[in-house]
């Protein structure tokens, strides 16, 4: 009896920094827009530094007890944390509370339904895992709490509309339902051969007709994830060991579709697709672009290594959620958010740490040291983001001046903040494009140049460009408009700031400036606009006021 009350004792120990480290998924600041995710990165950190020191210390006084319960502990965790998103979609769905989106209905803690959607993915298998270890014996609290769960999760999941999380939830679901069902599989298959070769191949035939009617439901969608795949390569190449730093994907990829774009050996659908994303939509490339191969393959190696572990101990349902976000990394954006970085460091630590000797002293010791370490960085990281934070409240707070024309006063308060915003892209392009309204051109430029530096977006070139005409240099602006065009060639506005470029008295150019307000005229754009029909009709009138010769 005192040895079951020092085991639950000891479990439920474990379960404070597990409970904290995940429970960045419902944490937040209504202070901030839910789409300034700062905040959440400091929560991060601040529950880091506390389950970090609270691991360094369970572990330096009971390493058996917590390589064997670690992996229970967070499973349940996970089954928690899963319900309660479940249950969030739930509400949103029927109104009862608000949606993070103003396109979406349903998004549960996250800012749109893909991460969301990934999120109870990756939840997914460890519930069917805990309910099929448990639906041939007594039905116990567990085996409800793991049914409920999974129920949940499969009423929403399918509203969020993620073929990514589709995806990653079936083939998790797969490799659980096939290692909990390994010796049945195996002996069918010795003894019905045929009948099982037959299984294979109609399953791969309805798998390919699935896939194919996935990518038919957002064609578009699915061809642009491709072409930003092929340009993040490229952008891979140009930095393949060290990489370029996290904060300058943007910026490394934007720059690689310049590239690509500029040769003009390119297709139709590639220049209806492209744009200017923020992220690469698979986090192998996202890495390998920030960090270089090496820190790729060892991340992948750590992974991997993880889930042999795992899957050789028994763990089918941490290792499950672990494939399921290695499958939905692959196109869509996980690492962005802390809720699954959080989850990464649970998930590799709790499959791998039954092999770890925490018998032995020295190496206990050592473990302890790396963790107090990890306390101490997630310690100055969060001292980091709360400046940042700060300034991100200071910011949303200084953006109604910038959004109702008052750019002077903007500039005034984005001056206070800009050392603590450098890494944003948006709050830079703002900070740039009000000194350009306010006809200080050196420098805007100075600014957007740094913006450039995290930021792939064209309209920074064409406010670079605008910048350099206002100061009559004429042929730099020229070459800013042209990497603007060759950045996002099915954009109309370049080619209209070239026209009036062009029609300028000092740098008349009627030839050029005939081809391009004839693209203007002609070029079909994504989405018909007013601001289209107003600057085709000002085209025009640009060939009427200029000279002939």
């Amino acid at each position: 009896m005192r040895e079951n009350c020092l085991k639950y004792g000891i479990n439920s120990m474990v379960g404070i920094p597990v409970v904290l480290c995940l429970s960045v998924v419902c944490c937040g600041t209504s202070s901030l827009p839910a789409d300034i995710l700062a905040d959440d990165w400091r929560w991060m950190y601040a529950y880091g530094v506390l389950s970090s020191a609270a691991f360094a210390l369970l572990v330096f006084l009971f390493p058996a007890r917590i390589k064997e319960c670690l992996p229970a502990v967070v499973s349940w965790v996970f089954i928690l944390y899963g319900g309660m998103e479940a249950v969030w979609g739930i509400r949103q769905v029927y109104g009862f509370t608000y949606s993070n989106h103003s396109l979406y209905a349903l998004t549960g803690s996250f800012y749109n339904p893909g991460p969301y959607s990934g999120y109870l993915a990756m939840i997914f298998p460890v519930c069917l895992h805990e309910w099929l270890k448990r639906k041939e014996y007594k039905k116990t609290i567990p085996y409800y709490m793991a049914v409920a769960g999974m129920l949940l999760i499969l009423c929403v999941l399918p509203a969020g509309m993620s073929r990514s999380a589709w995806i990653a939830a079936a083939v998790s679901s797969v490799y659980v339902c096939g290692m909990h069902y390994k010796r049945e599989i195996q002996h069918y298959i010795k003894h019905h051969r045929k009948q099982a070769v037959s299984f294979a191949v109609v399953t791969c035939i309805l798998s390919g007709i699935a896939l194919g009617g996935i990518y038919q439901m957002k064609k578009d969608s699915a061809d642009g994830r491709l072409f930003m795949w092929k340009i993040a390569a490229h952008a891979v190449s140009e930095h393949p060991w060290a990489g370029c730093g996290w904060n300058s994907v943007p910026a490394a990829y934007g720059q690689a579709q310049e590239d690509y774009f500029a040769t003009g050996d390119y297709t139709v659908t590639e220049e209806l697709v492209a744009g200017a994303p923020e992220y690469v939509f698979n986090e192998y490339l996202q890495v390998a672009i920030a960090w270089g191969v090496p820190v790729l393959c060892f991340g992948l190696l750590i992974m991997g290594g993880s889930m042999y572990i795992g899957h050789k101990q028994g763990i089918y349902g941490l290792c499950g959620a672990l494939l399921s976000l290695m499958v939905f990394a692959f196109s869509s954006y996980p690492l962005q958010f802390s809720a699954f970085v959080s989850a990464l460091v649970i998930l590799v630590l709790a499959c791998g740490i039954r092999v770890l000797p925490l018998e032995k002293g020295w190496f206990r010791l050592l473990f302890t040291i790396l963790l107090l370490v990890g306390s101490y960085g997630c310690f100055y990281n969060y001292q980091q983001k709360s400046k940042v934070v700060s300034a991100c409240k200071q910011w949303t707070k200084s953006r109604m001046f910038y959004q109702s024309g008052a750019y002077r006063q903007a500039v005034e308060c984005y001056a206070e903040i800009q050392k603590e915003m450098v890494g944003n892209a948006r709050f830079m392009f703002e900070y740039g494009h009000a000194l350009h309204k306010l006809h200080e051109p050196e420098l805007s430029n100075r600014v957007l140049k740094e913006a450039l530096k995290v930021s792939g977006d064209p309209m920074i070139l064409n406010v670079i460009g605008k910048n350099e005409q206002e100061m009559k240099h004429y042929a730099s602006a020229e070459q800013w408009f042209m990497r603007a065009v060759h950045r996002l060639p099915g954009r109309i506005y370049p080619y209209y700031l070239l026209a009036n470029l062009y029609a300028e008295p000092d740098f008349y150019r009627r030839d050029k400036l005939e081809r391009v307000v004839r693209t203007v005229l002609e070029k079909e754009p994504k989405v018909q606009s007013t601001a289209i029909k107003q600057m085709r009709q000002k085209a025009q009138e640009l060939l009427k006021k200029v000279p002939e010769n």
